[in-house]
């Protein structure tokens, strides 16, 4: 692509997330609002909220970012993050908590999978898609260190309160926003690159043309599009039908997206839950943020621990995830903050132990022509599980 860097572009991105994922009150939200004298059940129900909208918003979100552009998208995903936390500080009471958490989970919607749409496409304008792996893996990493560091100053957060914390989200939500303003726009469809490269050229040949011969051009560009529509509409149709049918008639699938959300659920909201319990249990504040953590390397060693047992049976997987879920549960009623950080260590440990496992084996079952949607079908299981089970555990614990 002409005048294209495709290295700052991709340079850009990096920035971007490391930059998105520092939200010190987004990493301890449960906590800030048990320091806000809510309750478990409370803090449950606006989880359940999160993912009603986020349920919502999550296909939706996928059309304005193809419709009006990836950057535009990324663009808006960081403005609602900053009125959200805008929203949380000037809240005062449950219904504008849910209100901001509601914005939050619409953020989270607009950013998921938009940037690696915008990354991907970036690369294969200059026709090095072959290097979107190492972008994926890289991104991945930069995510996972940001985050962890986010869960360190939990202590920071807490003595700090829910005002400031969130002034000090906004305040690098306003610096991600100024990342994607500087983001170079790449459209996905196919041929649109070059029409871009070419723009100039193509407007100085159009003045030259006879007016006759101009409106035939213009009568055929026409005629592409609606080809283009129709194609798009088809093929959005067999794309639904076919997946319709894969999830009907394979029974297997469904039973492992199920399987996988009930023990997802338990052990994300163990940790959750447990940002609030650890200072009821007595651990000091300060220690809050590295003993999150700690419970969050659980979750990366999970995730390496399953590339040692690729010929175990999938039964095997849900029978040890299930043990670690079941474990962390009854740590947490333990009143021993330490036996509590031990629980959560192996909930999440069993958390991506299974997770991993599943994303492997749903993607040897998909067709590929399916495989996006129904991999979304996965995550939507997910979400309304969470929906359930956020308010039920919020009662329990």
């Amino acid at each position: 692509m002409r005048n294209f860097n495709i290295k700052r572009q991709i340079n850009k991105l990096y920035t971007l997330t490391t930059v998105s994922y520092f939200r010190i009150a987004g990493a301890s939200w449960v906590a800030l609002l048990a320091l806000r004298g809510f309750s478990l059940l409370q803090i449950g129900i606006l989880e359940s909220i999160f993912h009603i909208a986020s349920s919502c918003f999550e296909i939706p979100s996928g059309v304005v970012a193809d419709v009006f552009g990836r950057k535009r998208t990324l663009a808006l995903s960081k403005l609602v993050s900053v009125l959200s936390c805008l929203a949380m500080i000037l809240s005062d009471n449950f219904g504008t908590v849910a209100f901001a958490i509601a914005f939050s989970a619409i953020s989270y919607n607009l950013e998921s999978g938009t940037i690696e749409a915008l990354a991907y496409d970036s690369l294969k304008s200059v026709k090095q898609e072959e290097k979107y792996n190492q972008y994926a893996s890289t991104e991945m990493m930069l995510y996972r260190i940001t985050s962890s560091t986010a869960t360190l100053c939990a202590g920071f957060a807490l003595w700090l309160g829910y005002k400031k914390a969130y002034a000090i989200d906004i305040f690098f939500g306003m610096i991600a926003l100024g990342i994607v303003c500087s983001l170079r726009e790449i459209s996905g469809f196919t041929g649109a690159d070059d029409k871009m490269i070419n723009s100039q050229t193509d407007e100085h040949n159009k003045e030259q043309m006879s007016e006759e011969k101009q409106e035939r051009m213009n009568e055929e560009e026409t005629d592409q599009k609606n080809i283009q529509n129709i194609r798009i509409s088809e093929r959005l149709q067999n794309v639904l039908t076919e997946s319709w049918h894969f999830m009907k008639n394979n029974r297997k699938a469904r039973s492992i997206m199920i399987v996988n959300a009930l023990i997802g659920a338990v052990s994300t909201l163990v940790l959750f839950f447990l940002q609030a319990k650890l200072p009821l249990a007595g651990l000091n504040e300060a220690l809050l943020g590295p003993a999150l953590f700690v419970m969050g390397l659980g979750a990366a060693l999970g995730a390496k621990v399953v590339g040692y047992f690729p010929n175990w049976k999938y039964k095997k997987y849900i029978i040890l995830s299930g043990i670690g879920t079941l474990v962390a549960f009854g740590m947490t009623f333990s009143g021993n903050p330490y036996l509590m950080v031990l629980g959560g260590f192996a909930g999440s440990f069993a958390d991506d132990f299974l997770e991993v496992r599943t994303d492997i084996l749903l993607n040897d079952m998909i067709p590929s022509e399916q495989r996006a949607t129904l991999i979304s079908v996965n995550s939507f299981t997910f979400s309304l599980v969470m929906i359930v089970m956020s308010t039920l555990m919020g009662s329990i614990m």
